[in-house]
């Protein structure tokens, strides 16, 4: 049984990361795919959703979505809402990470954070869930972090973009529930990606799997596995919720 068999989906940041294991997740469950990324040249990236897309019959489409660009989020939204078919789940995936003290960091920098992590992808989840609201289903899923829990040092504009995404969540949750929209928000804890390997040293993730409960990072495709049961039919009674996959911190 494919748990996505035959729904559509939305993944930001699909080429590398947890975005990248969540398309290959979702593909392999049967779900055709807008896989958006800043740069759709990128041969490496038209290679791979090639080679997914025939070994799983899905219909895989690469969308130019640059997140400091108000008018690159409007024409990927545009561009998708165009093709004229059901979105049932959106996947805010794409994100920046950025590591600087409370008294060093510019107010500047905190606005650079935001619009990336959280008000671009709010416009273009706006301009998408006009579907959902038409179809009266769908499930939007939020790409949060355990530094929004865990208010890590250093990560003061990370981890309040990340924070505004789960309160984000819970009021979108209230406002689309009626509309059989479910909206949640995932926490992942250290995981094996481009991201975490470039923004911590190794010292820090040895210090921080001491407190891990599994003592070890985690696979993106685990975390891919979370968005895949929200994304599902299973998770049908879940909404406004915060999931936090971290191995136990």
């Amino acid at each position: 049984m494919k748990l996505l068999d035959n729904k559509h989906a939305v993944i930001t940041g699909a080429n590398r990361g947890i975005g990248l294991a969540t398309m290959d997740t979702f593909a392999a469950n049967g779900c055709h795919l807008w896989a958006c990324v800043r740069n759709i040249e990128d041969s490496a990236f038209s290679d791979h959703i090639s080679i997914l897309s025939e070994n799983h019959r899905v219909e895989i489409t690469p969308v130019e979505l640059d997140l400091t660009n108000n008018e690159s989020v409007a024409a990927a939204a545009k561009a998708i809402s165009r093709q004229k078919l059901p979105i049932d789940i959106i996947v805010n995936n794409a994100g920046v990470i950025d590591t600087s003290i409370f008294a060093m960091t510019s107010v500047k920098a905190m606005h650079e954070m935001f619009e990336v992590n959280f008000f671009a992808q709010m416009a273009f989840t706006q301009k998408l869930v006009r579907n959902m609201i038409k179809q009266k289903s769908g499930s939007i899923i939020n790409m949060a972090s355990s530094a929004a829990i865990e208010g890590n040092a250093g990560r003061l504009s990370y981890a309040a973009s990340k924070s505004a995404m789960i309160t984000a969540s819970k009021v979108m949750s209230r406002e689309l529930g009626p509309h059989g929209i479910r909206v949640n928000s995932v926490a992942p804890g250290l995981t094996d990606t481009d991201m975490m390997r470039d923004n911590h040293d190794n010292d820090i993730v040895e210090n921080t799997l001491e407190r891990v409960s599994l003592r070890r990072v985690a696979k993106p495709e685990e975390i891919a596995n979370s968005l895949l049961f929200l994304g599902s039919d299973l998770a049908s009674y879940v909404t406004g919720q915060v999931i936090s996959v971290d191995g136990g911190m």
